[in-house]
């Protein structure tokens, strides 16, 4: 098939929606599927362009004998991102790239486009390349942008329903509807009334795995063997809440034995870096991302992986951190409300701990109970239904039979 791929994060971002967009335009391409991708350039968690793509204006990128192409297009990228400045953010997008879709009007005929939601209005570029050269479009979402907005207050509440009313337009008029979650798919069809497909994240089963010996890879990054490291991995934000690890630090700080690992990048990271500073706390270190020759090893040496949401956010994201925390044998301690998808699957598959969120007495309580616990069945789970449920090939393989 001939397929379009239209997301404003890809390849060779190493977290968030880009590694997944970037890991199905590669498995597409490698399965003899003509793939075009219209993306940006790799700016994420940074927020800042990364080399080798700074000073670019509009790139083409080919590869896998041709079967894959790319067009990075120009986007205004914020230091900051706040709740306007992330509308200025993407709609610098959509307009960039609505000139190469333009121009890929006047090419052969697509017949699939696939659009990843967040931005939810690239849902209009994809409609304005059917309504010339028909296909059939795949509006996929990662993150229920505009219900998360809203609960999380980012932008005035005068805003929202002509917000909802755009995306409701979006969802009435494509093709197929796609999203993570069973909770997602149940909020989404709340907005419309057609099916959802189940699309859900994936995991390398095969590049991330469980080690032996776990804790005698502690001493490459630093830590004794005997340590315990609560790790979190991911993008640096405000809304991440990760202020309050500074604080649970400190008040365990008398047990030696435990030590906090913030991993990653962000616009919040020189904050929590400054909390950490005055408290003159020596339980918590900061690392820049790891890179992929080291990072099955590194989520093998924690003992403990967090999993952070905040009460607001039920349902409207699925951490996609997990997947390769389970495919590593991971024991994840997550934040959830009871009743949402990501509390019913850790606890229906005793794979992980899951308590309530913003809640630091009991993370800090959670924390003490399962470094001193046996949980190596957890482990085995978490593997488990990795192998089961996450393999990527079984789901790429799934989600172009069910559009077929």
């Amino acid at each position: 098939m001939r397929v379009l791929v239209l997301g404003i994060n890809c390849f060779p971002e190493l977290t968030g929606i880009g590694k997944y967009s970037g890991e199905m335009v590669n498995w597409l391409a490698a399965h003899d599927h003509h793939t075009t991708m219209v993306t940006t350039f790799p700016y994420y968690p940074y927020w800042e362009v990364q080399p080798p793509y700074k000073g670019n204006f509009y790139k083409k990128d080919i590869s896998h004998g041709g079967n894959l192409i790319i067009y990075r297009c120009p986007m205004y990228i914020p230091k900051v991102p706040s709740g306007f400045k992330r509308l200025l953010h993407e709609a610098t997008f959509v307009m960039s790239s609505w000139l190469v879709v333009f121009r890929l009007l006047f090419k052969k005929k697509y017949d699939i486009i696939f659009t990843i939601a967040p931005p939810f209005h690239l849902g209009f570029l994809a409609l304005f390349y059917r309504f010339f050269k028909g296909g059939k479009i795949i509006y996929h979402i990662q993150d229920l942008q505009v219900d998360a907005s809203k609960e999380l207050k980012m932008l005035p509440s005068v805003l929202f329903p002509a917000l909802f009313a755009l995306e409701r337009l979006i969802l009435k008029n494509v093709d197929y509807v796609s999203t993570i979650s069973d909770g997602m798919i149940k909020r989404v069809k709340d907005k419309v009334n057609k099916k959802i497909l189940f699309f859900p994240n994936w995991v390398d089963t095969v590049n991330f795995s469980p080690l032996p010996h776990r804790d005698l890879l502690k001493p490459e990054w630093g830590f004794n063997v005997n340590q315990k490291i609560i790790l979190y991995s991911g993008s640096i934000g405000e809304k991440q809440g990760l202020d309050s690890l500074i604080r649970i630090a400190k008040t365990l700080r008398s047990n030696p034995h435990i030590q906090f690992v913030i991993c990653g990048t962000g616009p919040y990271k020189e904050k929590l870096i400054s909390m950490a500073a005055a408290d003159e706390l020596t339980n918590v270190h900061f690392l820049p991302l790891q890179r992929d020759a080291v990072f099955n090893k590194f989520l093998n040496m924690a003992d403990v992986h967090l999993v952070l949401q905040k009460k607001d956010a039920s349902d409207l994201v699925m951490p996609s951190k997990l997947t390769t925390i389970l495919s590593v044998g991971g024991l994840a301690l997550v934040t959830a409300n009871v009743g949402t998808t990501l509390c019913d699957v850790v606890r229906e598959n005793e794979m992980g701990v899951v308590i309530e969120p913003e809640n630091e007495p009991l993370l800090a309580q959670t924390i003490l109970s399962i470094t001193e616990s046996d949980m190596n069945s957890s482990r085995l789970n978490a593997r488990a239904y990795a192998e089961r449920y996450l393999n990527k090939k079984n789901i790429l393989a799934k989600i172009l039979a069910d559009i077929s």
